[in-house]
């Protein structure tokens, strides 16, 4: 049963290889592999591990989580959008250069999100009682609340409360 999804991420690396139109031999040299484990791999007789995976991306010029993602390591969260959809598609421009529009756009989004998280809390600010800065409480509220409070207030406390009420 698994060979199909191996067969799947071979023919999806014989893919890549021949958009960027480098050899076999090239690939190889390129990932730190044997010409014939290559090979194996491309024609679904071998299951790559995650690190060969990720030398073959490198040699590639892609990134190594769609090929982690094509093997069945990793889940696809997200699809991906047209306009990745469509530089990917473009075969008149190098894999390099595929590669290069797809990082940038990807590094747009991500800032985008990043602003929209940061709006979404400024709307919606969450307290964190260990780093707020609030104000303590004004001694004459502290005496009053002393009687009710599980700790005794400290000496310097009761004296200065003590000079209050009397002064």
């Amino acid at each position: 049963m698994a060979l199909p999804k191996v067969g799947s991420i071979g023919e999806y690396i014989r893919e890549q290889r021949q958009q960027a139109k480098i050899s076999l031999r090239q690939l190889a040299s390129a990932a730190g592999v044997s010409n014939p484990y290559l090979s194996q791999i491309e024609r679904g007789l071998r299951k790559p591990s995650a690190e060969i995976l990720n030398q073959i991306a490198k040699g590639l010029h892609i990134s190594s989580q769609a090929l982690y993602v094509q093997a069945g390591l990793i889940e696809d969260r997200e699809p991906p959008s047209d306009v990745i959809t469509a530089i990917r598609a473009d075969h008149l421009i190098t894999e390099r250069q595929r590669q290069v529009l797809v990082d940038i756009y990807e590094s747009f989004r991500k800032e985008n999100r990043a602003e929209d998280e940061q709006t979404s809390q400024n709307a919606h600010p969450q307290r964190d009682p260990e780093t707020d800065d609030e104000q303590p409480l004004p001694e004459e509220f502290l005496a009053a609340l002393a009687p009710y409070a599980a700790d005794p207030p400290s000496s310097s406390n009761n004296d200065t409360v003590t000079q209050d009420k009397e002064g």
